[in-house]
This record gives structure tokens, C-alpha cells and sequence, in this order.
């Protein structure tokens, strides 16, 4: 099934009136999802599903055991190779339309069934295609090289070039089939009891009308309020306690799951399998991390003890972390305001960006409204090359809702560029499928800032954008810091809860630094991060995205020759090219140190701006 892309922005929050009414938002939409099936009953449904495993078993009578013999004629392999393909396509749809349906309602036991069937009906039909891409690799190289000089097998080089690079890690064919086949009855199962189980928690906030879930208690802890902000904060922290043990289980059997994994396929670092699938080299990521850590004083300490100068405090309790600005409450933003934001800002970069983004709106590709049972946060969901990518949004009217729907558009309209890729080479990996979601921030926030002329407002604009910088830098570091001693701590047996909240801890005081006073009870909110449960080690590749598209901005800043052709370009190529061949034509090498710290300056100079203020 195709990646679920996920925002790393703090979730939005729209401010309460003062007579606890919900602001008015306007009219919102809610995604149409036929284009992919009328109805999870539609006879579509079932007839697709029989013709896949029709296919699928067609497929193996086909090839299995002929490949290599089959790559003595470049034509014929290519053959095999769209048929797989295709085959591709209508599993994900398949799976597309499950998770959608079920992520816009967790709690309805009806869509869970029918999502967990699918998952099954999918195990079950791609356990027949598990011989392919091992058998590609036991083609001679030689023999292979000349295959894809025939023209239709040629456009899939890259393909086969990334199929390369797994072979040292694959295993034989009925010990991947027992991988393959006990996933839904292992990985996936823990994913879904997180899931429920989250979507099913309620936080008895104090001050408000009744329970909430996570969505909006989390949105609270920006609230202008300080004592709702550590109302929501003492609710999580209770809520989160008395279902640490549940967590602690889960997070302990995933981890443990993933390590046997890794041990059979002789992967030896922890996160040496996601920087495989990202196709990026250890060293590249190491030389990130190193950099955000060394920046910690300059970035995220010097902005949150400037914060608390501002909030007349010596320092910030946790939940004071994403307070607003006291001199400047934030405005509420309608839905009609939001798409109007967001596509002039895209217009004012390339038309054709904004006209892709806008038949989201148009299209109904998007489903903004919170509600109860719906998957919290926000996602670009690419589907299949044959049908476009639907958005999930919790918009609730905060310019950082904005800021939400900006990145997660610039996710679709990237998706839409790479679909004629084609599925085996339309998914881009995560390193620079971070990169279309900032850039799309970027714009957004540089259009919002043109526009204010009020010193206060510009002063919070910059803040929050540092704020959002720095949640997207430094906390996903951080995020992946804590992931690392997890799974290496792991590695010698159970953590305990209270192990967790520890290393929790220690990574949250040396990222945040001082002026954060991490209160009693903060020690649980590890648990409530979904990154870690669904995509271990995804959370780097923000901090990739961020600090490449701050190099890139500079350089469209100063009018690079062909900026915007070489920019479409890329997002074009999906994940057809190396990050090192898309960056080439910019002049940009992620190997180099100075990259990094090219990307860092820009959140330093924007916290100098604001010492200056």
C-alpha cells in the first residue's frame, strides 16, 4: 500500500470564543472518494479484488522461474515487468481506498473490518508476487545491462538500479513469504490497536464542557489561555499514564519486531533499513544530525529563553511551548480565507502550481473538518498514478492550520507531477518527499509576511514560523535521537515505562534546553507520537526536507537561472532519480557539511530578526 505522508506540524487549533461557542469557519469539504470506489460494498470492490489475485497468479504461472532466462530479450522482460505493474496500480487502489475510508473514521467497526480485510485480501494476493523482484536480482548484471538498452525496458533503469541496492539484505524466497504473509498478523495489527486505541482516548480537560479527543486537547496547548494550555497538558499527562503500560507493550514488540528483521536480513545499524528506503547514505544523515545537535544552543535554546523574556517568565512550563504571542492574539482564519492564502501564494511562485492545487478544493480531494473518530493530524495520501491523492486536514482556523494545508498541498501537487512516473516509479523517498510540503510552507509564509505591514504581526508571524522551523528541525532530530536509544537499548531487552519517560527526558532537555521547564507528567508524551509506531526513523526526513528547501528558497531568492523549470523538474522526477542527480542542477551536494548549516542559518537569521525586535 502506498505511504500515508504525514505532516510534522503541530496540529492546528482554531481559538474558542469567549462564550465557548466553536468559531465559524465556513463551509468545509469533505473528500469524495469515488474516484476510487462508490462504496466499500460497490460490486467494483470485489470484482477487483478477484481479478488481482487472478492476475497475481497469472503472473507467477507466467514468469516464476523464467525471469533470468526471460532477460536474454529486453522486450520480453519489459513485458513481465508492466504486468507487475499494473498489478501494482490495482493493489494500491485497493488498499487506497481501505485506508482512506478508515482514517476518516477509526471508531466505525465497519470500516475497520473492511480496512483489515483488505489488508488480508492484499497479503494474501501479493505473497504470489514475492518471487519477482528477488529473481530480478539473480539476473546476471551483464545480461541486464544489455536488456535495458530495448526501449521499453529502458524508462525502468532506475527501477532496477534501487532493486540493486536491496539485494544484500533480501532473504530466500520462503523465508520473505513468512515475513510477508505474518506482517498482518504482526506489524500491522500492533499499527492498528495504536490506532483505535488513540482515536479512542478521551481527556477530561478541566474548563471545558465535556471529554475530548486528542485533536483538540493538543490544540489547546497553544491556546492564548495559560491555564487551559496546563489543563490540556495535566489531561494528556494522565490519560497517556494510565495507558503507558498498553504503549510500553506496543512500542517494546515493534521494536523487537524490527530488530529481528533487520538481524536476518544483516542490517546492522538501527536505522540502516529506513536509509535504504529513503535511498540515502548513512553518512548524509549522520552529517544532518550532527548539525541540528550542534545548533541547539543557537536555534532552539536561544529562541525559547527569548520566548519567555516575552511571556515574563524566567522559564516556559511545556505547555507554554507553542503559547502565542500575548501582544498579538491570532486571528481566526476561515476555510475561504485559507484557500485564498494558500493558492495566491502558489500563484504568486508558478501558475500552474496554484492550478494544480486549487482542483483539490474544487475536486473535493480534501477532507478538512474535524469530527469525532477521525484520524488526527494531516496527510497527503498519493493513492495510484491512475487515480490523484486525497488530503486529510483537522483545519480548525489558526494560521498554522494554514501553514497545515500548505504543506500538505504542496505533498498533492507533487504527487500529481510524479503520477506519469508510473507505481513503480512515482513514490519518492521520504528525504525528498519532505521537500515540495516545506517548500509549499515557505512560499505561504513569505506571502503572509509580504502582506504585514504591523510591526506586532510581523513580530508573531516570524515567531511562528521559527516555532513551526524548529518543531520541524529540531524536534524531529530529536525525535529521531530518542528513536535510535530505543531501539538500540532494545536490543538488550524490555524497556520499561519508566525507561521510556527517561530517555524521553533526557533528549527533550538537551533539544529544548533550559528555558523549557519540563513539568511532571511530560515524561509520557513519547507515547502519543505516531511516527514512531507507524514509520520508525521517518522523522529525519522533515528535517531533511526543511534545511533543503531553505537552501533551495535562498537560491530562488536569488533569481537562480531557471528556477522554477528546474524545480518542477524534480518534482517530476518522483523517485526515478538519486537525491544527489535531482540537487545537481542547483548546485547543491547533501554530502556536503555546509549544506546543512546553510539550511540552519536561515531559522538562526530569523531568530536573529527577532532579538533585533
Amino acid at each position: 500500500m502506498p505511504k500515508l505522508y504525514t505532516s510534522t506540524l503541530s496540529p492546528a487549533a482554531a481559538p474558542r470564543a469567549t462564550d465557548g461557542k466553536e468559531p465559524d469557519l465556513g463551509a468545509m469539504p469533505e473528500w469524495d472518494l469515488t474516484a476510487l470506489y462508490a462504496a466499500q460494498d460497490a460490486p467494483e470492490v470485489a470484482a477487483d479484488i478477484a481479478r488481482a489475485r487472478a492476475d497475481a497468479q497469472r503472473i507467477k504461472s507466467a514468469y516464476q522461474g523464467r525471469l533470468t532466462t526471460l532477460a536474454a530479450d529486453g522486450a520480453k522482460l519489459a513485458e513481465a515487468v508492466k504486468a507487475y505493474e499494473a498489478l501494482s496500480d490495482l493493489i494500491g487502489r485497493l488498499g487506497s481506498y481501505a485506508g482512506l475510508l478508515y482514517a476518516a473514521n477509526t471508531a466505525d467497526p465497519v470500516r475497520a473490518k473492511f480496512y483489515g480485510d483488505i489488508q488480508e485480501h492484499i497479503t494474501g494476493i501479493t505473497t504470489d508476487l514475492v518471487f519477482f523482484e528477488l529473481e530480478m536480482n539473480q539476473i546476471p548484471p551483464a545480461v541486464l545491462a544489455t536488456a535495458l538498452h530495448a526501449p521499453q525496458l529502458a524508462p525502468y533503469t532506475p527501477w532496477f538500479d534501487d532493486l540493486t541496492k536491496e539485494k544484500p539484505y533480501q532473504l530466500e524466497e520462503k523465508l520473505e513469504q513468512v515475513f510477508h504473509e505474518k506482517s498482518t498478523t504482526s506489524r500491522a495489527s500492533w499499527n492498528r490497536l495504536f490506532n483505535e486505541t488513540m482515536t479512542g482516548l478521551r481527556f477530561d480537560v478541566a474548563g471545558e464542557p465535556g471529554p475530548l479527543a486528542l485533536e483538540p486537547t493538543l490544540n489547546l496547548l497553544s491556546n492564548p489561555s495559560a491555564g487551559r494550555r496546563k489543563a490540556a497538558a495535566e489531561a494528556i499527562a494522565k490519560v497517556l499514564k494510565d495507558n503507558e503500560r498498553l504503549f510500553t507493550l506496543i512500542t517494546n514488540t515493534l521494536a523487537k519486531d524490527k530488530e529481528i528483521s533487520d538481524r536476518w536480513r544483516g542490517f546492522k545499524d538501527v536505522a540502516d533499513s529506513r536509509h535504504l528506503a529513503n535511498r540515502v547514505e548513512r553518512e548524509v544523515v549522520d552529517a544532518l544530525v550532527a548539525a541540528v545537535h550542534d545548533a541547539y544552543p543557537r536555534t532552539a535554546h536561544r529562541y525559547y529563553a527569548l520566548k519567555a523574556k516575552w511571556m515574563g517568565m524566567d522559564k516556559l512550563a511545556h505547555w507554554d511551548r507553542n503559547a502565542p504571542l500575548p501582544e498579538k492574539p491570532e486571528r481566526v482564519m476561515t476555510w475561504a480565507d485559507a484557500e485564498r492564502t494558500v493558492l495566491g501564494a502558489y500563484a504568486g511562485f508558478a501558475p500552474e502550481m496554484s492550478a494544480i492545487a486549487k482542483r483539490f478544493f474544487d475536486s473535493r480531494w480534501i477532507d478538512a473538518p474535524v469530527r469525532e473518530g477521525k484520524s488526527p493530524g494531516a496527510f497527503s495520501h498519493p493513492t495510484v498514478p491512475s487515480a490523484h491523492p486525497f488530503i486529510l486536514l483537522n483545519y480548525q482556523g489558526k494560521a498554522r492550520d494554514v501553514m497545515t494545508l500548505a504543506h500538505e498541498l504542496g505533498h498533492g501537487v507533487h504527487q500529481v507531477l510524479a503520477a506519469p512516473r508510473g507505481p513503480l516509479l512515482a513514490p519518492t523517498p521520504l528525504t525528498l518527499a519532505e521537500t515540495a510540503s516545506v517548500f509549499g510552507e515557505m512560499l505561504t509564509f513569505k506571502a503572509l509576511l509580504a502582506e504585514t505591514a504591523d510591526p506586532r504581526e510581523r513580530k508573531a508571524l516570524i515567531a511562528g514560523k521559527v516555532e513551526d522551523m524548529i518543531n520541524t528541525v529540531v524536534r524531529q532530530i530529536a525525535f529521531y535521537t530518542f528513536e535510535r536509544r530505543v531501539h538500540e537499548t532494545r536490543r538488550s531487552g524490555e524497556l520499561t515505562s519508566e525507561q521510556l519517560g527517561e530517555i524521553w527526558m533526557d533528549v527533550q532537555r538537551q533539544s529544548l534546553g533550559p528555558a523549557i521547564d519540563l513539568k511532571p507528567g511530560y515524561e509520557t508524551f513519547w507515547a502519543y507520537i505516531p511516527h514512531f509506531i507507524h514509520s520508525p526513523f521517518y522523522v529525519y526526513a522533515y528535517a531533511f526536507g526543511d534545511c533543503l528547501v531553505n537552501s533551495l528558497y535562498g537560491l530562488y531568492q536569488e533569481a537562480h537561472p531557471d528556477f522554477v523549470g528546474k524545480y518542477f523538474d524534480m518534482l517530476k522526477a518522483g523517485g526515478s532519480k538519486h537525491h544527489s542527480e535531482l540537487l545537481a542542477p542547483f548546485g547543491l551536494d547533501a554530502r556536503d557539511p555546509a549544506f546543512w548549516q546553510k539550511g540552519l542559518s536561515v531559522l538562526e537569521g530569523m531568530i536573529d530578526e527577532l532579538e533585533r525586535m
